[in-house]
């Protein structure tokens, strides 16, 4: 699967997150059970294999990487497939040569980031594969785990998917406490563009006709169509198209399942959001194995 929207991730982004998750899981004291077994300069050589029987979109070999050579920068890791990358049960996806206490002590660290963001990547790619035919991007939400976020919509994007907003911090999504605490859509956006740079765009989620109505009338520069049903859906959009052309974004959002994704599409959206894709996805099975 070629993935025009992958962007590497770089070390340094998320060092943090690395070694709080290997200080979380070797503490003070490190791998009690190993070092009674093993030395320093025993060497092994391993894998890392893909167990999944239906295949999997692989996600997160190369935070893999970084861990392998945060705990033991001897350890030579090979890459054999890359983010992004369709796997077959069975695949491996890197080999790993060095000491064994060093990949011991690396192992649970490394498949626990892979299944994860593994799984992420599978459920988007399935999402991305029947919203491509329509023309219609599929992103994420916030709906992700506290400071794994980064790592998160990475791998939407290694499942062909797009980002949403990073944070509150980098986009405005005008929502219903906003709505609610403005007394309405239009007096928030009226608000919102006499204060903001005239850089920034002004998305709101409407949840009703008259939302919507507001909404166009003042001009929005993304509608989210929130929670609403195939036919009301598609008449949102023809109400839209024919007010404002294409110069409005529509987003759809709201219970977004794979089994109902298709009659979305069909509606004539620009984007669906889904929280499903990063805080329901299954992690996929892999496994570390040495060999010989």
């Amino acid at each position: 699967m070629e993935n025009k929207n992958l962007n590497a991730l770089n070390k340094f982004e998320i060092e943090d997150i690395i070694k709080n998750a290997i200080k979380e899981d070797l503490g003070a004291y490190g791998d009690i059970t190993s070092k009674y077994i093993f030395n320093q300069d025993d060497f092994s050589e391993s894998c890392i294999v893909c167990k999944e029987k239906e295949g999997a979109v692989l996600c997160g070999i190369d935070v893999a990487k970084f861990i392998f050579e945060e705990i033991d920068a001897k350890v030579k890791f090979i890459k054999l497939k890359n983010d992004g990358d369709y796997l077959s049960m069975g695949e491996k996806i890197c080999e790993i040569k060095g000491s064994t206490l060093s990949i011991l002590k690396s192992e649970r660290v490394s498949l626990n980031f892979i299944q994860h963001l593994s799984g992420i990547a599978t459920i988007t790619g399935k999402f991305a594969e029947i919203s491509s035919k329509y023309g219609v991007k599929i992103t994420e939400t916030r709906k992700t785990i506290p400071n794994l976020r980064i790592l998160e919509k990475y791998a939407v994007r290694c499942g062909g998917g797009y980002n949403h907003r990073f944070g509150l911090f980098d986009g405005i999504l005008i929502k219903d406490n906003h709505i609610a605490a403005a007394e309405g859509v239009s007096k928030a956006i009226s608000m919102l563009r006499n204060k903001i740079p005239h850089t920034l765009k002004i998305e709101v989620e409407v949840k009703t006709q008259g939302e919507l109505l507001e909404a166009i009338e003042s001009k929005a520069d993304i509608i989210m169509l929130d929670n609403m049903g195939f036919e009301e859906m598609k008449k949102s959009v023809r109400i839209i198209r024919e007010k404002l052309n294409e110069q409005c974004k529509i987003e759809a959002s709201g219970n977004v399942r794979l089994d109902i994704l298709e009659e979305i599409c069909k509606t004539g959206v620009d984007l669906i959001s889904s929280g499903a894709i990063t805080n329901s996805a299954k992690a996929v099975d892999f496994s570390l194995e040495l060999e010989g």
